[in-house]
């Protein structure tokens, strides 16, 4: 259960990880000891997962980012835990959703080009033995928020 003062800290952690406690605790009018007791105490009950920081891709030659649409023939246990194996084998795949639609999995994937997605794309379709894919590249980041909206918490 989380309160104002959790969701506070919550909202202010999640746009700088980095504060320093001492200004997050005067932020939220805690003093420091309790305020890095709510931290640990959502770190544990799972509520903050972790605490990161967020690369330009760009800046890094990783400009391409493709989401690549697969549909899988069966849906076993077996494949799912060879798939799991395979994808997290990849760094280049930084977001894997199982999904509703005409699809069943789609996969955000970094990329330096064109040639080396295809190449890339080429490795997954041999591994994972999907019988479609079909891919998606975007033109233009509009908006990327990395933070979620706290107003459903209780």
């Amino acid at each position: 259960m989380t309160d104002d003062i959790d969701k506070q800290i919550l909202s202010i952690l999640q746009k700088d990880a980095n504060i320093p406690l001492t200004e997050l605790s005067k932020k939220v009018g805690v003093s420091i000891t309790p305020c890095w007791n709510r931290i640990k105490k959502m770190e544990k009950e799972g509520i903050i997962l972790s605490r990161i920081t967020v690369i330009n891709n760009k800046k890094v030659n990783l400009p391409l980012i493709a989401f690549l649409s697969i549909s899988i023939p069966n849906h076993t246990k077996e494949w799912l835990t060879k798939f799991t194996k395979i994808i997290n084998k990849y760094d280049q795949i930084i977001e894997t959703h199982r999904v509703a639609g005409s699809s069943d999995y789609i996969l955000k994937i970094l990329s330096p080009s064109m040639d080396e997605y295809d190449k890339f794309q080429q490795i997954l379709i041999n591994e994972t033995g999907c019988i479609n894919m079909q891919t998606n590249f975007s033109q233009k980041e509009i908006k990327k928020q990395n933070y979620v909206s706290l107003e459903h918490i209780s």
